[in-house]
């Protein structure tokens, strides 16, 4: 009996079972959400939505939770709706807060299943490879801080993508859940304080501008940011060409 379970966690359906559980549910949600998961339907049941958190603030605060973890799990659609509700129900903070801790979940729940399949196998064959693949993997091994940190600082890396390509370069899962947290955090702040002004935006009938993190007062210190996290990466670089 034992030997038919261990063969089981060793086969490849059983390795790859979380991710296709995964890939089948992101299916599944955007056949059945759709659009529906929209500004205008925000808009539509704020009210109801106010309503239901004045009269039950802890069980709104962790359904909204709840529900942002699988919008991210699952990578369905309205990722950036549930942020901006999240400034919405409950301000800049907790909001953004809230916000973070349902990311970083839904993000670590991609990870997993990616690194117990196929980010496992991958992630050994780039270990027992050799030359100049071996260096770039040996290159991002001692970088790791710093690459998790672009990926997740930089706005133009899908969130998705950041999700599965440290699975795929076996990165630990306490450097990945750490560099997700607070490596999305400026720009989760942003957008919560957007979501947090939505009343006024309502009240003229207008949609927000989501374009703001690429503003000027916004993005130059994101950017500010990425070169900080690009430092210990050129400081390398330098001592090697120095022989310091």
């Amino acid at each position: 009996m034992t030997d038919i379970v261990t063969e089981t966690r060793r086969s490849p359906l059983g390795r790859n079972l979380p991710l296709i559980a995964i890939a089948v549910g992101a299916a599944l949600g955007w056949w059945l959400l759709g659009d529906r998961i929209s500004f205008q339907a925000l808009a539509d049941n704020r009210e109801a939505l106010i309503a239901f958190r004045d009269a039950n603030y802890a069980v709104a605060a962790l359904g909204f939770i709840a529900v942002y973890v699988l919008i991210v799990a699952f990578s369905l659609p309205g990722a950036t709706i549930a942020t901006l509700t999240g400034g919405f129900l409950f301000a800049t903070f907790p909001g953004a807060l809230f916000n973070v801790i349902a990311a970083t979940l839904g993000a670590s729940a991609i990870f997993l299943a990616a690194r117990s399949g196929i980010g496992a196998h991958m992630g050994a064959r780039l270990e027992g490879s050799e030359g100049l693949v071996k260096r770039i993997k040996a290159g991002i091994d001692e970088n790791q801080w710093s690459m998790l940190f672009l990926m997740r600082l930089l706005p133009v890396v899908p969130f998705f993508v950041a999700n599965l390509i440290p699975a795929f370069l076996d990165v630990p899962l306490r450097r990945f859940v750490i560099s997700t947290f607070f490596g999305i955090m400026p720009g989760a702040v942003v957008y919560t304080s957007v979501g947090a002004g939505l009343s006024e935006v309502f009240a003229r009938g207008e949609t927000p501008d989501l374009g703001i993190i690429f503003e000027p007062k916004i993005l130059l210190p994101l950017l500010g940011l990425c070169a900080l996290a690009l430092l210990p990466i050129v400081l390398k670089i330098f001592r090697g060409r120095s022989g310091l």
